[in-house]
C-alpha cells in the first residue's frame, strides 16, 4: 500500500486561541470550505462537528482538542486546476480548547504538531489564553499564522489588535493583509503581497472573488506593502541587495522567502476577516499551504536509545525505522479507547504488533482510524508524518514512544502543569462505588492534569485539577459516560509546602526483637533547590526530576550501594506529606552525605525508615513555609466600576500589574492568590450590574503570608499548630 498524499503536501496544524475568538466558527468555515462537510454548524446552535461532546455543545465551549483531516487546493488556481488531486494538500487540523481549564489539550497538541494559526478577537485583541498558548508555542518552536477574527463585531479594530500583537506576543509579526471596512462595513480583506481586494461570494462566502483595491485604500495598502516586502526580503540576502538598487521582487521569490522565514519563526504573517460572516478563512487556508512547514521542513526529532542512553535522530521520511508519540487518550462510546498518535518516521499496519519503548512491552494493533471529530476513517497502514488514532491498546498512555523494537526510541516527555485545584468525592452507593474507582481511572489516563489520590487519615478520595470547570465536567463525565452518581465536597486549593533554608540531620533508627534486628544510619542535609531546568546540567551522583533532587555523596561505602535507593525512597514518601499542614512538599535538594550498616541487621526497610524520620525532622530545621498558586486575572469592566474592582481585588492580596482601554471598556490585569477568587464571576456580575467579566489562569505558586498561614494550619490539624 502505498502514501496516498506527498510528505511535502502534508500539514499538521492547530487552530490555537483564547476562549470565545471563534476557534471553533472558524474550525467549520474549514471543514466546509474543503470539502469534509456540507453543512456548517454554529456554536451558538449546538451544532458544530468538532465540539461533539455533550458538555460542549451545552456550554458553547470547547473541552477536549478534536483532530480531522480534510484537503485543501489553494484558492487562487483555477477552477480546473483545484479538482487535480496534485493539486490539494492534506491537512491533518487540530481544534483545541481556548478555556485555561483545559490547557492541557494546547500543550499536547503543540507537541505534535508542525504549525498553528492563532486566532484573535477583533475586539479584545491578545487575552490571558493567547499569552498562554503562545508561550507554549514558543516552547515547542511551531511556527505560526495570526488570523485577526470577529472583525464585524461592534469595536472591532484591527490595528488596535494588530498592535497587541506586536506589544504582548511578538514584534515579529507583520500585517500580510488589511480589512476593507470594521464592524458592519466589513466586506473584504486587501492581501498585501498580490495587492489584490478579495470579497467572498455566493453560498457561504464560498467564491473567492480578486477585485481592484478601493481607492480610499490604495495608499494604506501602498505602505504596508512596503513594510511587508522589507521583513521579507531582510532574510535573504540577494534580495535585500536587489531591493536596495530599487528592482521589483518577483512574487514567487517574496513568497519563497516569506516561507523560509515564516518556518525559521522569524516572520508570523498576521490576516484577518470575520469566521462567523464567512470572510477570509479560504486565504487563512491558502497561507497554511503556502508558508506553514511540512514534516519534511521541520528538524528530525531527537530521542535516546533506551539500550545504551545514546542520543539518535528520526527524519520525516517512511524509509526510516518507525516511532511515534502516544500524545491523547480518548474513551470513545462506540469502539473503546483510542491513542492518538503522531508518525515521526517510519510506517505501521493495523494487524501487526507495535512495540512500547516507553514500558518494553508489545501489544497488537487491531485497528487504526483516522478521526473526523467523533467520526472514524479505518484505515490499513499510517505513514511518516500522520496523525492518526489506535484503537483498544490497553498499556499505552500519554507520552509513551511506539518505535520498531530492533531501533528502539524514546522521545521527549510532554510535561504537564501540576493541579491547583482539589475536591473531596464519594460515591453515593455501594454500586457507585465499584464504578467510580474504574471511571476515574479512565478519565485521569485520558487527561494528565486530572489526578486522583485517597487521604490516608480519612480514606476519602480526593480529585485534583486545573479548575472548578474542569472538575465539575470531570463530575459531569462520570456521571453521564460511566453512570457513577456522587457527592461533591466544596473545592480546596492545592497548596504545597517547601524549604527556606539548609539544615543537617543524623538519624539512626534500630530496633532489636530478639532474632534479626533493624538498623539503619543516615545524615542527610536538605536545601532549597532553585527552579528545576531541563536544559541544567545534574551532577553525576545525583537523581534529579521536577521539584526535587538526590545526591549520593557517600564515600568510602560506609552505606552499601544497595541500601541507597531505599533511602531516596523514604526522603520521597516523607515529601508526600508536609510537616507544616500535610501538603506535598517541593523544590528540595536532598544529599546523602554519610551514615553507617550492620552486617546483620541492615535491610531496606530500616534504611527507609531512617531517612523518613532524619528528612522530617531536617525540614523542621529549614524553616518550611506553605506556598500558595497565584493566578493571572483579567477583569473587563466599564468605567464607572473601575475603583470598585480594584478596591476589590486589592482587598483579596491582589497586585494590580496593568489597567488598559479597550474600546468603552477598561482592562484590569493583576494576581491574586486562587484561594481569594472562589466564587469571583457571581461576586464580579453584582458589583457591575452583569457587565463585568473576568479570566483566570494559574501563573506560579508563591509564599503565603504568617497571618494566613496561620490559619491554613489549623484548619488542617484542627487547631494543633
Amino acid at each position: 500500500m502505498e502514501r496516498d498524499y506527498p510528505l511535502e503536501r502534508v500539514r499538521n496544524f492547530g487552530i490555537i486561541a483564547h476562549i470565545d475568538a471563534g476557534k471553533t466558527t472558524t474550525s467549520e468555515r474549514v471543514l466546509f470550505y474543503t470539502g469534509a462537510q456540507h453543512s456548517i454548524g454554529e456554536v451558538h446552535e449546538g451544532a458544530t462537528t468538532t465540539d461533539w461532546m455533550e458538555q460542549e455543545r451545552e456550554r458553547g465551549i470547547t473541552i477536549t482538542a478534536a483532530a480531522i483531516t480534510c484537503f485543501w487546493a489553494p484558492s487562487y488556481l483555477t477552477d480546473a486546476d483545484r479538482l487535480k488531486k496534485e493539486s490539494k494538500t492534506r491537512f491533518n487540523v487540530i481544534d483545541t480548547p481556548g478555556h485555561i481549564d483545559f490547557t492541557v489539550e494546547v500543550k499536547r497538541s503543540l507537541r505534535v504538531l508542525d504549525g498553528a494559526v492563532v486566532v484573535f478577537d477583533g475586539v479584545a485583541g491578545v487575552e490571558p489564553q493567547s499569552e498562554t498558548n503562545w508561550r507554549y508555542a514558543e516552547e515547542a518552536q511551531v511556527p505560526r499564522i495570526c488570523f485577526i477574527n470577529k472583525l464585524d463585531r461592534t469595536g472591532a479594530s484591527f490595528e488596535r489588535s494588530y498592535a497587541s500583537i506586536l506589544n504582548r506576543l511578538s514584534k515579529k509579526a507583520v500585517r500580510m493583509q488589511i480589512p476593507i471596512g470594521e464592524e458592519d462595513k466589513h466586506d473584504g480583506v486587501i492581501d498585501l503581497l498580490t495587492m489584490k481586494a478579495y470579497y467572498f461570494e455566493g453560498n457561504m462566502g464560498m467564491t473567492v472573488v480578486p477585485k481592484e483595491i478601493p481607492e480610499n485604500l490604495k495608499a494604506d495598502a501602498e505602505k504596508y506593502r512596503g513594510e511587508l516586502v522589507e521583513r521579507i526580503v531582510e532574510n535573504d540576502e540577494g534580495l535585500m541587495t536587489a531591493y536596495l538598487e530599487g528592482k521589483e521582487i518577483s512574487l514567487p521569490a517574496l513568497k519563497e522567502t516569506m516561507r523560509k522565514a515564516v518556518i525559521a519563526n522569524k516572520i508570523f504573517p498576521v490576516l484577518t476577516g470575520s469566521a462567523l460572516k464567512n470572510k477570509g478563512v479560504q486565504l487563512v487556508l491558502d497561507a497554511v499551504v503556502d508558508y506553514l512547514p511540512s514534516p519534511l521542513d521541520i528538524p528530525p526529532v531527537k530521542g535516546i536509545n533506551p539500550n545504551n542512553g545514546e542520543e539518535v535522530l528520526r527524519h520525516a521520511s517512511d524509509a526510516e525505522p518507525f516511532s511515534a508519540l502516544a500524545f491523547k487518550l480518548q474513551a470513545d462510546p462506540f469502539v473503546g479507547q483510542l491513542t492518538f498518535f503522531r508518525v515521526y518516521s517510519g510506517t505501521i499496519e493495523s494487524g501487526t504488533y507495535i512495540y512500547n519503548s516507553t514500558t518494553g512491552n508489545k501489544e497488537r494493533l487491531g485497528r487504526i482510524v483516522r478521526l473526523q471529530a467523533n467520526d472514524r476513517e479505518e484505515v490499513k497502514k499510517v505513514f511518516a508524518g500522520e496523525i492518526a488514532a489506535a484503537v483498544g491498546l490497553k498499556e499505552a498512555k500519554t507520552s509513551h514512544t511506539f518505535s520498531d523494537e530492533a531501533n528502539p526510541i524514546i522521545l521527549d516527555q510532554i510535561t504537564f502543569p501540576e493541579p491547583v485545584i482539589s475536591l473531596r468525592i464519594e460515591p453515593k452507593t455501594k454500586a457507585d462505588q465499584e464504578k467510580m474507582g474504574m471511571a476515574l481511572k479512565r478519565l485521569s489516563d485520558e487527561d494528565p492534569t486530572f489526578r486522583i489520590k485517597s487521604d490516608t487519615e480519612t480514606g476519602e478520595t480526593v480529585i485534583m485539577g486545573m479548575g472548578e470547570l474542569h472538575l465539575e465536567i470531570i463530575v459531569d463525565r462520570m456521571k453521564r459516560e460511566f453512570g457513577v452518581e456522587a457527592n461533591v465536597g466544596k473545592p480546596q486549593v492545592a497548596y504545597k509546602e517547601t524549604i527556606t533554608a539548609e539544615a543537617e540531620v543524623e538519624n539512626k533508627y534500630i530496633k532489636q526483637t530478639g532474632g534479626k534486628g533493624q538498623y539503619g544510619h543516615v545524615k542527610l542535609k536538605i536545601k532549597p533547590l532553585p527552579k528545576y531546568d531541563p536544559e541544567e546540567k545534574v551532577p553525576k551522583n545525583a537523581h534529579r526530576e521536577e521539584g526535587f533532587e538526590f545526591i549520593d555523596a557517600i564515600k568510602g561505602g560506609v552505606i552499601p550501594q544497595e541500601f541507597i535507593p531505599a533511602v531516596e525512597k523514604g526522603v520521597k514518601e516523607a515529601m508526600d506529606r508536609g510537616i507544616l499542614a500535610g501538603y506535598k512538599m517541593v523544590d528540595i535538594s536532598c544529599e546523602l552525605n554519610f551514615g553507617s550498616y550492620h552486617d546483620v541487621d541492615s535491610s531496606e526497610i530500616a534504611y527507609k525508615i531512617a531517612a523518613s524520620q532524619a528528612f522530617q525532622e531536617a525540614a523542621r530545621r529549614a524553616k518550611p513555609v506553605i506556598l500558595e498558586p497565584i493566578m493571572k486575572v483579567e477583569v473587563v469592566v466599564p468605567e464607572k466600576f473601575m475603583g470598585d474592582i480594584t478596591g476589590n481585588l486589592s482587598g483579596k492580596r491582589g497586585q494590580i500589574e496593568a489597567m488598559e482601554d479597550r474600546n468603552e471598556l477598561k482592562v484590569v490585569r493583576a494576581q491574586v492568590p486562587l484561594s481569594e477568587m472562589f466564587g469571583y464571576v457571581t461576586n464580579l456580575r453584582s458589583m457591575t450590574e452583569g457587565r463585568g467579566s473576568s479570566t483566570m489562569e494559574f501563573d506560579h505558586y508563591a509564599i503565603v503570608p504568617t497571618n494566613v498561614a496561620t490559619t491554613i494550619i489549623e484548619q488542617r490539624t484542627g487547631g494543633k499548630a
